[in-house]
C-alpha cells in the first residue's frame, strides 16, 4: 500500500477500421501518417490528429527525455523533490525511450531506478502526464514489471507502478487510483504481489485496497475503469479489485509511470531495476474492454500514429 505521494508534484476513440483511421491521419498530417524515419532513429510523436473527442494515446517514440514533442505532448519527466520512497531522489537519468523487440511497435519508455544502498546513491524516476483532462472512462497502458534487477543484487523493496492521481495532494477533491507491482513486497509483506488502491485522501491517508498475491515479471496491460460510481482494475482483462462509494474519482487526473523504492534494506554494490511502458490509452467516459482497447491500439501503429489527443480541453 502507499504512503502519500509527495509534498510537491509540479487520449483513444472508439475502433476505427485502418482504412478510416488512415484518412483521418492524412488528412491532418498533410498525407501521411507518422512513422520511423529513414534513418531508423525513433520519430518523436505525430501531431494529434482531429476525430470525435475523448481520445489519448501514446506510445512513446521520442528521442530521449529532452525531445520537445515529449513536453509539447504533455508529459513532464520528474527531477529532485519530495515522496514517496526515498525523498527528494527523484532523477531524470533513469528515464529513456529505447528499442526493444518484444514491444509493439519496437520501443518503450524505459524507468530504470537505481541504488547503491544509499541516499546518496539512489535514483528514483518517474514519468507524469501535465495539465491533463482525465476524469471518468478507461484508463489502460502496456506494462513490463521485473521480477528481478537487471544488475545488482535482488531484494530491494521496490514499487513499480501506473496510477492517476489529482494534480494536488492537499485537493478538496483529491482522487488517485493505483496499480502498484511489489516484486519483493515491502511494508511488512512478501511479495511479489500487486497492489490496487483507491484513494479518497492523501493525508491523513483514507483508502481501501486490494492485494493479489502473483508473479508479474514480464509484458502485462493494467486498466483502470472508471464509471457509473465505481472504480475497477484489472490485469490483462481480469478484474480484481472494484471500488465505490467515496473512493472513486472526484476531480480530474494527471497520469503517472513511476519506479521507486520503498527503503534501503541493505548496501550491497549497486544494482538497477527496470520498468517499461509500451503504450497508454484512454477514452473518456466509457468503460472499454480489453479486446476493444487492444483492436484500437492496433490499428494506431497500422496507421503509424504515435500520438493522439482529442481529449476536450476544460
Amino acid at each position: 500500500m502507499s504512503q502519500s505521494r509527495r509534498t510537491s508534484r509540479r487520449r483513444v476513440w472508439t475502433a476505427l477500421t485502418l482504412p478510416v483511421l488512415l484518412c483521418v491521419l492524412a488528412a491532418c498530417s498533410g498525407g501521411s501518417a507518422s512513422g520511423s524515419g529513414a534513418d531508423g532513429a525513433a520519430p518523436s510523436a505525430s501531431p494529434s490528429p482531429s476525430g470525435p473527442p475523448g481520445t489519448l494515446f501514446d506510445n512513446f517514440h521520442y528521442s530521449g527525455p529532452d525531445d520537445p514533442s515529449l513536453t509539447a505532448n504533455g508529459w513532464e519527466v520528474r527531477n529532485g523533490a519530495g515522496s514517496p520512497g526515498i525523498k527528494d531522489t527523484w532523477s531524470g537519468a533513469g528515464a529513456g525511450f529505447p528499442s526493444d523487440t518484444t514491444a509493439q511497435g519496437g520501443r518503450v519508455l524505459q524507468l530504470q531506478a537505481s541504488t547503491d544502498g544509499t541516499k546518496q546513491g539512489t535514483k528514483q524516476v518517474e514519468v507524469q502526464s501535465t495539465g491533463t483532462d482525465l476524469f471518468t472512462g478507461t484508463y489502460a497502458a502496456r506494462v513490463h514489471f521485473s521480477n528481478k534487477p537487471t544488475s545488482g543484487r535482488n531484494g530491494d523493496h521496490v514499487v513499480q507502478t501506473f496510477f492517476a492521481i489529482s494534480p494536488s495532494d492537499s485537493s478538496a477533491n483529491y482522487s488517485e487510483l493505483d496499480h502498484e507491482y511489489l516484486p519483493n513486497g515491502g511494508w511488512g509483506s512478501v511479495g511479489p504481489q500487486l497492489d490496487t488502491v483507491s484513494w479518497y485522501k492523501a493525508d491523513p491517508p483514507d483508502r481501501v485496497s486490494h492485494t493479489s498475491k502473483q508473479r508479474l515479471d514480464g509484458w502485462h496491460v493494467m486498466m483502470i475503469t472508471a464509471v457509473n460510481g465505481k472504480a475497477t482494475y484489472s490485469l490483462d482483462g481480469k478484474e480484481l479489485f472494484t471500488s465505490s462509494g467515496k473512493y472513486v474519482p472526484r476531480e480530474k487526473m494527471d497520469i503517472h509511470f513511476s519506479n521507486w523504492f520503498i527503503d534501503l534494506p541493505f548496501t550491497g554494490g549497486p544494482r538497477a531495476w527496470d520498468m517499461k511502458v509500451n503504450w497508454f490509452y484512454y477514452k473518456a467516459g466509457e468503460a472499454v474492454s480489453l479486446a476493444d482497447v487492444q483492436k484500437t491500439v492496433d490499428g494506431f501503429y497500422s496507421a503509424g500514429a504515435n500520438y493522439i489527443n482529442t481529449v476536450p480541453k476544460s
